[in-house]
């Protein structure tokens, strides 16, 4: 039903900046709330950001509110993650999900489709 891509991981130092996309194909997807979530070696999948489907309400996990921004442009069928001041605990494996109630939950197990994730990596 919904495929989707993520891509703009990378090696940066820092205090620098990345933006990733997810790109998603399928009829549907300004009707999906989109979110993006972590996974880093020995650590357990976390939650990163959330957004409904409207945009009109976001969400984001302690650790990277002020620093990362969440976005999408439904004419696109792309959502970003737009990460700043970004820190060596960043360094993970940052996957997009897609969930078709709309509402922007931040638990991995209530969304149904899934990226295969994009390697962010931040030097100190």
């Amino acid at each position: 039903q919904v495929q989707l891509v993520e891509s703009g991981g990378g090696l940066v130092q820092a205090g620098g900046s990345l933006r990733l996309s997810c790109a998603a194909s399928g009829r549907t997807f300004s009707r999906y709330a989109m979110g993006w979530f972590r996974q880093a070696p020995g650590k357990e999948r976390e939650f990163v950001a959330a957004i409904k489907w409207s945009g009109g309400i976001t969400r984001y996990v302690d650790s990277v509110k002020g620093r990362f921004t969440i976005s999408r442009d439904n004419a696109k069928s792309t959502m970003y993650l737009q990460m700043n001041s970004l820190k060596p605990e960043d360094t993970a494996v940052y996957y997009c999900a897609a969930d078709p109630m709309g509402t922007a939950q931040i638990q991995a197990r209530l969304y149904p489709y899934w990226g295969q994730g994009t390697q962010v990596t931040v030097s100190s």
